[in-house]
Parts: C-alpha cells; sequence; structure tokens
C-alpha cells in the first residue's frame, strides 16, 4: 500500500529525487561495506566489531567503515586500529557538518567500495557468524532486488519483557543493505539531516520504484524506541521541514502528517505508544517552530 500511494503520488507530483552524495562505483573487489556511524559509546561499538570479526565470510571480501562524529576520538582511531588485525577496518574522522546523521551516511558511503552496502548502528547486535554469507547470498540469488531487510528484535527485551516491542522489518540504517547502484541512483542521503535520514531515503527508494526485500534469514537485535526528550524529535521536524523546497508543497504536507501521525497515541498507557506518541509530539513542535520562527536545532 505505502509503496504505491508514493509511486503514485509521485506521478503526479514529480521531483528530483536525487539526495546529496557522489557515490563511486566498486572497486578493489570489495563484496560488502559495512558502514557504522558512532561517537563514543566505544563499548557497544565494541560487541559490533566483534560480531563482524566473527563473520564466515572472506576477510578480503568486505570491509568496516568507521565513520566518527567531532573529528573523531583518538580512542576511537584505537578501537579502529585495533580491531584492523582481523578486519579489513577503515576509519574516518568526520571533518564537519557534526551531528547531521545524513552528512555522515554519505561521508561513509562516499568512502566505500563494495558491491552491497550494510548500514549498522553502533548498537546494532548480529549474533549470526553467517550473517554476511547469507546476505551475500540474497543478493546473489535476486538481481533484481535493490535492498534487503534483516529481521530486527528488540534488544532490551532480552533483559525486561515491557521493551518487546519492534518493527520486525523497517528499512533503517541501524541494519539495512543496499545495492550500490541503487544508492548511487538515488544520491545517498540528504546531509542537512539530524537524524531519520534513512526514512527520507526510503520514501525516494519507493517513489523511484526500487524493489526491497524481507530477509527472514538474517537476524538482528536493536533497542526499540525510546525518547528521553524532545530535542531530537524537534530536531528532526526541522531537517523535514527543510524538505519544503524539494518536495512539491502537497508531498511535503504528506509527509509531515504522516510523520506525526504517532502524537495522539502518547495518551495511550502502553509503553510503545508512549514513545511513539511522545516522539510524534516532539517532531511536530519542531515543524512548527521552523515555520513561524525559521529556528534550526542542534543535536549532539
Amino acid at each position: 500500500m505505502r509503496r504505491a500511494l508514493l509511486a503514485w503520488l509521485y506521478k503526479l507530483f514529480p521531483f528530483d529525487l536525487k539526495g546529496d552524495c557522489l557515490v563511486p562505483p566498486a572497486r578493489d573487489g570489495i563484496r560488502i561495506s559495512c558502514i557504522i556511524n558512532f561517537y563514543g559509546r566505544l563499548d557497544l561499538l565494541a560487541g559490533i566489531l566483534h560480531s563482524l570479526a566473527q563473520q564466515q565470510f572472506d576477510k578480503e571480501r568486505f570491509e568496516v567503515i568507521l565513520v566518527e562524529d567531532r573529528n573523531g576520538t583518538e580512542a576511537g582511531r584505537r578501537m579502529a586500529d585495533e580491531f584492523g588485525k582481523y578486519l579489513q577496518t577503515v576509519y574516518l574522522p568526520l571533518d564537519r557538518n557534526f551531528g547531521r546523521m545524513g552528512y555522515s551516511r554519505n561521508y561513509g558511503l562516499n568512502r566505500s567500495r563494495g558491491d552491497v552496502i550494510l548500514f549498522l548502528d553502533d548498537d546494532t547486535v548480529i549474533q549470526q557468524d553467517d550473517f554476511l554469507a547469507i546476505l551475500d547470498e540474497v543478493f546473489g540469488q535476486d538481481r533484481e532486488i535493490d535492498a534487503a531487510v534483516p529481521h530486527g528484535h528488540a534488544s532490551y527485551a532480552l533483559i525486561d519483557g515491557k521493551y518487546d516491542h519492534h518493527d520486525p522489518y523497517f528499512m533503517t540504517s541501524r541494519c539495512t543493505a543496499y545495492r550500490r547502484r541503487a544508492l548511487a541512483d538515488l544520491g545517498g542521503f540528504m546531509d542537512h539531516f539530524v537524524g531519520q535520514e534513512d526514512v527520507e531515503f526510503v520514501i525516494r527508494f519507493l517513489m523511484a520504484g526500487k524493489r526491497c526485500e524481507n530477509a527472514p534469514r538474517l537476524n538482528y537485535f536493536h533497542p526499540p524506541l525510546l525518547v528521553a526528550n524532545f530535542r531530537k524529535p524537534k530536531a528532526v521536524g526541522y531537517s523535514f521541514y527543510q524538505l519544503k523546497s524539494k518536495y512539491p508543497p502537497i508531498t511535503w504536507i504528506i509527509t509531515v502528517f504522516n510523520c506525526a501521525r504517532h502524537a495522539p497515541l502518547y495518551l495511550l498507557p502502553f509503553r510503545r505508544c508512549r514513545e511513539m506518541g511522545r516522539f510524534g509530539i516532539g517532531f511536530l513542535a519542531g515543524v512548527l517552530v521552523s515555520l513561524f520562527k525559521k529556528e534550526g536545532f542542534q543535536y549532539n
């Protein structure tokens, strides 16, 4: 339904679907590029790097690109060097646009070399040691697919059942793989996005008629949506506000209302509903403040 609606909307109101990244061709025989964007939280980062180091996949055929915000840190560089003994690691201290995940994702994407790009968060957990081998097989079996979405699980649910909520198949940069050609066709992400840059990318992805498949043989764990305050949702709202100059007016309005649709859920007693509702309220506040005061938000 969502795919059909977006395709119909784009047919009626076409616009330039290109993002802000120049994606170079694949090179050097690398099959999979794993891109991880982080700052601090090295204990979490070590977990996902350890999982990648245990993969039953030719180490010469995949690379791990580590993009660290705010010009990087010595601790981050040391960790990259340490895991470089077991992985092909590329450490990239972010040069500017700190706190903007769209630019950070593009920064790693522009320097990647693989045919397949796997975006990961530093707090993503992978327990399968054949994860990359299966991913390679998924893209090899069907050369028409543009993206593969593994099955997601809520990692906090392992400790406390009340956090057992997670969208099982959601195209998010916490764990989604794309064929390079699709990312090149769409120009990657929008640089100015503070967060939810993957949500905006998926809008253009589906409007372009790209094909995504769920991959139930692949599994990962990730914390569910937890919204501690309104700072990040407001900053995301401002990011979407800035699409006014790119999207046709009707498309922009529908996109904003869709992103804010969960705001009323804050009134419900269930944990998941309240978290989604809190995000929706903060997002809408960010858009409205931007409309009337033209203020931006910084989230670090």
